[in-house]
């Protein structure tokens, strides 16, 4: 019997109402697909990446345990009044993609990218865009396209 997909839900909290609702649209999708999932917080949204590549690591490095299918990163970046956003945005983005391409990993990006806070508010309801529960669904559907081409990790 094939068991569901298992993957990695990552999320900054930073703006915390906003993460909880993005994490409840992604928990939402993957249970829905029949995936399990581990959650890990991490401080901000640059480390998302970074958190992901761990644990990419640590899989290799820790034979006994469950490898992860594919990734969900969840977050919420606000512009402010300083280039930081800029920085943030587009460096955990950049990160994510680096990630996907270098290890040929199934990646759902739901950091948000936002002018304000209603604006994110608006995406991560899972009532309205449900950007959380869309990052899960990408994911879910990176893991098929490897699946179907025949790709499984060693």
């Amino acid at each position: 019997m094939t068991s569901g997909p298992h993957l990695l839900i990552v999320e900054a909290p930073y703006y915390e109402d906003i993460s909880d609702e993005l994490a409840r649209g992604a928990v939402t999708a993957l249970e829905k697909a029949g995936a399990t999932f581990d959650r890990l917080a991490v401080p901000g949204a640059l480390e998302i990446p970074a958190a992901i590549r761990l644990a990419i690591k640590a899989m290799d490095l820790v034979g006994a345990r469950r490898r992860y299918d594919g990734y969900v990163a969840l977050g919420c970046v606000i512009r402010g009044e300083t280039s930081h956003y800029d920085i943030v945005a587009n460096e955990s983005a950049r990160g994510l993609a680096h990630l996907a391409l270098k290890y040929s990993i199934a990646v759902g990006n739901g950091i948000l990218t936002v002018d304000t806070v209603e604006q994110a508010r608006v995406r991560a309801s899972v009532d309205q865009k449900n950007k959380g529960g869309g990052a899960a669904q990408a994911a879910l559907r990176m893991i098929e396209i490897k699946r179907e081409l025949g790709y499984f990790p060693r």
